[in-house]
């Protein structure tokens, strides 16, 4: 067996793989960046090394300097997580061209899988169904073009080295083609280094299901059953469960022998996930069920499957790496109940979904749940990486009973003052088309203003609000609530006037004592209720004067860096067209205009890096003719 390891990764998963590595005996090790010196992963390892500024192209994406820092340790294995490296083949072969062990697939099978467009052609001649599409080396835009046009919109422009969501756009017109092919191609190659692309039919009632495999050296391949990762923004997950809602005894023998038979076409071993798209259009059938990508390495949802086959992952990485066989034969694997895992991400739903940073001066995550968290009370979430900062699993005897559970564990999260996206996970598994099972992918877009808008607060949290407000920090009594009720010429004051999001509200006076959990900090009262949290003030903010003034001023709502400036000085722009592209925490996000108007000023250019508040760019407002 192992007897160390270092893990190439930060976070979540990082902590993840050291819980299982130290109830085996097996020493740990953690590689960090400058913006991860104090991070959780780091305090737990049982050696850390530091390998490089903030950047993750010069930390976590260096594989010289993390086998380097197995060599200074002594760590026998290197376990790459997700993400980052754990895909790169280069990286594997050259952890085992060191002598270290490489907690992976083969570097040929990441080589072979690694590549949407060889992948496919693969799983053609394996007999593996895949979705009709273009896979073919010329990249012209003229090309590409012509093949979209000739397989008919919508369709998926997909990055040859994509993978969680990244390079991925979604075209419905032959017009809006360029612009979406150039953006995708952006991303591509800013988080590949490859902006090769290939062209699928998009389907029109999609649902996203994966099959765990695990192999060994023996040759041994077996499945896990499968997930649907259905629910997703922007092609990227958010909620996943196990087993698939609606999957049949025949398709789920489907799915699960393509998956098989991909895996032994690669001769993979070790951990690996093959990814389907279904067209739910009639259900799950059988004969509508394609290939859609192999991930050689561990998925972020893996806990789902963990819940519902009772086998711990993470260990039957570490035994297949040590050369061991795997622990249970293809019969001896059995579903057990249901499991959902929801994705808390660090970001502001009504706003967009934009990331949110800052340090986490309150974080309360749900108990009686499994929740695998990157990050604890007092962390920073920075601008750097992934905004994801923790998982929530539930698993109960039925899925019913396992989304109420999550559902309300979702509601229990109390994060403040980085925004995160926990109502809306909430309201995701209350809705009553994801209660009957009816998803798709287009499940969150179709539904996204009710989903992403919080509630108004409650008469509760209004009076828990005002009873705050009442009282100083300490909890004792205001000398001026005292005097509730107290008028001349008028009937008793029962409300009390307070300010939410720089608005006005009504609050109602409780008749006695309340005792509720709140947050006092500086002059606001924040009360949480169904995964929000609301911020009261007792008095009107000072509105910001160029906000007030509707001077055009286009600020960066975050760290981050332009990739794109898509209009000039003097063009002549509509309300919500992109002006620039903020590349950001891994992924894109256009700024667009809050009125009709005139370009007046460009203040960045393309490759500039931009603090958040910064002015970008000034729009004016032109009169109508």
């Amino acid at each position: 067996m192992i007897s160390s390891v270092l893990v190439a990764n930060r976070g979540e998963i990082a902590r993840r793989v050291f819980r299982t590595a130290r109830r085996m005996g097996i020493a740990t090790v953690a590689v960090y960046s400058e913006a991860d010196a104090l991070a959780p992963h780091v305090v737990e390892a049982d050696q850390a090394v530091l390998i490089g500024p903030p950047a993750a192209r010069e930390s976590y994406l260096l594989g010289e300097k993390i086998i380097a820092a197995a060599r200074a340790t002594g760590a026998e294995a290197i376990h790459p997580g997700y993400g980052f490296l754990s895909e790169n083949a280069a990286f594997a072969q050259a952890v085992i061209d060191a002598g270290l062990v490489w907690i992976g697939p083969p570097s040929q099978a990441i080589l072979a899988m690694g590549l949407k467009d060889a992948a496919k052609s693969l799983m053609i001649a394996a007999g593996v169904p895949v979705t009709p599409g273009y896979l073919g080396k010329d990249q012209s835009l003229a090309r590409l073009q012509a093949e979209a046009d000739a397989i008919g919109y919508p369709v998926l422009i997909k990055a040859v080295a994509g993978g969680g969501g990244k390079g991925m756009r979604k075209v419905e017109t032959g017009a809006a083609f360029a612009e979406a092919l150039a953006s995708c191609q952006r991303e591509a190659a800013a988080s590949f280094g490859d902006d090769r692309v290939l062209i699928e039919k998009y389907v029109t009632r999609p649902r996203h299901i994966e099959v765990q495999i695990f192999g060994d050296s023996f040759g041994e391949v077996v499945h896990l059953y499968e997930r649907d990762c259905s629910l997703q923004r922007r092609h990227q997950k958010v909620i996943e469960e196990a087993p698939a809602p609606g999957m049949s005894a025949e398709a789920r023998k489907a799915v699960t022998d393509a998956a098989v038979k991909a895996a032994r076409a690669v001769n993979y071993r070790g951990a690996g996930t093959v990814e389907f798209i279904a067209d739910a259009s009639e259900g799950l059938r059988p004969d509508r069920i394609w290939f859609m990508e192999m991930n050689t390495r561990l998925q972020v949802e893996h806990p789902v499957t963990e819940a519902v086959t009772g086998v711990d992952l993470v260990e039957w990485q570490f035994r297949v790496a040590s050369g061991e066989a795997l622990p249970l034969r293809q019969d001896e694997i059995v579903l057990s109940g249901h499991a959902l895992e929801a994705r808390l991400y660090a970001e502001n739903p009504a706003g967009g979904f934009l990331p949110s940073i800052g340090v986490l001066e309150h974080f309360r995550m749900p108990e009686g749940i499994r929740v695998d968290s990157a990050v604890e009370e007092g962390d920073a979430v920075s601008p750097h990486y992934d905004p994801m900062i923790a998982k929530l699993i539930a698993h109960a005897p039925t899925r019913e009973g396992a989304s109420d559970r999550l559902a309300q564990a979702c509601a229990e999260v109390e994060v403040w003052p980085v925004k995160t996206n926990a109502g809306f996970l909430a309201r995701c598994l209350d809705h009553p088309d994801f209660i009957a099972g009816d998803v798709d992918t287009g499940f969150i877009g179709a539904r996204l203003e009710e989903l992403a808008t919080p509630p108004e607060p409650s008469d509760e949290v209004l009076m828990v609000a005002a009873a705050a407000t009442l009282g100083d920090q300490d909890g004792a009594a205001s000398p001026w609530r005292d005097l509730t009720g107290f008028r001349l010429n008028a009937a008793p004051e029962t409300t009390l006037r307070l300010f939410l999001d720089g608005k006005p509200v009504t609050a109602p006076l409780p008749d006695g004592d309340v005792e509720a959990d709140v947050l006092m900090t500086g002059d606001e009262v924040v009360v949480f209720e169904g995964g929000e949290a609301y911020a009261f003030t007792a008095r009107a903010p000072f509105a910001d004067l160029d906000e007030a003034a509707g001077d055009g001023q286009i600020r960066s709502p975050m760290p981050g860096k332009v990739v794109a400036v898509s209009v000039s000085v003097g063009d002549a722009v509509v309300r919500g067209q992109v002006l620039l592209t903020l590349e950001a925490m891994k992924m894109e996000h256009g700024l667009a205009a809050p009125f009709d108007g005139e370009v007046e000023a460009l203040l960045v250019s393309a490759g500039d890096q931009v603090s958040e508040g910064v002015s970008l760019a000034r729009l004016k407002a032109v009169a109508a003719a």
